[in-house]
């Protein structure tokens, strides 16, 4: 079933509302990777509002849907979904980066509700991903696993290890979201290391691809749909989508992969986000 004109219309507000916390979190700390976070948005709202099965009240639920920010880097989108879902107040996230407050540069799962990984060194992700979702198959739950994973990380060797694992063990109950914005930390992923043919490779693999603009909420949920749907293999959502989405001078450049906005570039762009 295809998302209501009124939940449309409401994830649009949401996605706004999210983007808002990105650039104001990241001015407040003077650091932090707007880019892509920003670029994620769309992904991350359907996904916890629409497919997550997770109890805000109850963080440590056994049989919860489980997320794994793979690039744990870009906790901006991660921690303004989880606010915004209720697992810690919205006021909060305006101590990001603090260093006596809990919502730290890379996600923390000692400290901070509805975090189910600490990560941050990347390709580990779908490692995990993995091994939670085997678990669920023996215990007989019905747990799913999904994990973010930036298309520049998919340098990493173990990623591709981790890929191998997954359709092995017809992990059926993963869904890999692959954030393809196509920049990374300084320049562009093709001019860094090119990944290729990703379609062509993850389905090499053994996996169900889906290919979808990653900024479009209905594909979005049609992909995440379909994921629960597919039986005996696992899914891998490749997201096209552009890097500091949202914000007319942060599209479509690495500058601000980990570049904080300034009082004068975060009015600018709240002004957009309206």
């Amino acid at each position: 079933m295809a998302l209501s004109r009124e939940k449309l219309a409401h994830y649009q507000e949401l996605s706004k509302t999210i983007r808002r916390h990105i650039v104001k979190m990241t001015n407040h700390a003077g650091s932090g990777h707007p880019g892509g976070s920003l670029s994620a948005t769309e992904l991350l709202t359907v996904l916890f509002f629409e497919h997550m099965n997770v109890d805000p009240k109850n963080p440590q639920w056994a049989d919860r849907d489980c997320f794994f920010l793979s690039k744990g880097h870009c906790t901006p989108v991660y921690y303004s979904v989880l606010a915004e879902k209720g697992f810690f107040p919205v006021e909060e996230l305006m101590t990001f980066r603090d260093v006596d407050g809990r919502l730290h540069g890379h996600p923390c799962s000692e400290h901070c509700p509805g975090v189910d990984i600490s990560s941050g060194s990347l390709g580990q992700g779908l490692s995990v991903a993995n091994g939670v979702a085997l678990a669920a198959k023996l215990d007989g739950s019905n747990r799913r696993s999904y994990v973010m994973i930036g298309d520049g990380e998919l340098q990493e060797g173990q990623v591709w290890e981790a890929a191998m694992t997954t359709p092995h063990y017809k992990l059926d109950n993963v869904c890999a979201i692959i954030d393809w914005n196509k920049i990374q930390l300084d320049d562009y992923v093709d001019n860094v290391k090119g990944v290729g043919d990703l379609v062509g490779k993850w389905k090499s693999f053994g996996w169900h691809v889906i290919e979808i603009d990653g900024h479009e909420l209905d594909q979005v949920d049609d992909a995440l749909r379909q994921a629960k749907e597919v039986k005996g293999k696992p899914t891998a959502i490749l997201a096209h989508t552009i890097k500091g989405k949202g914000i007319s001078f942060m599209e479509n450049t690495h500058k601000w992969h980990g570049l904080a906005p300034s009082s004068e570039e975060l009015e600018f762009a709240l002004k957009e986000l309206v």
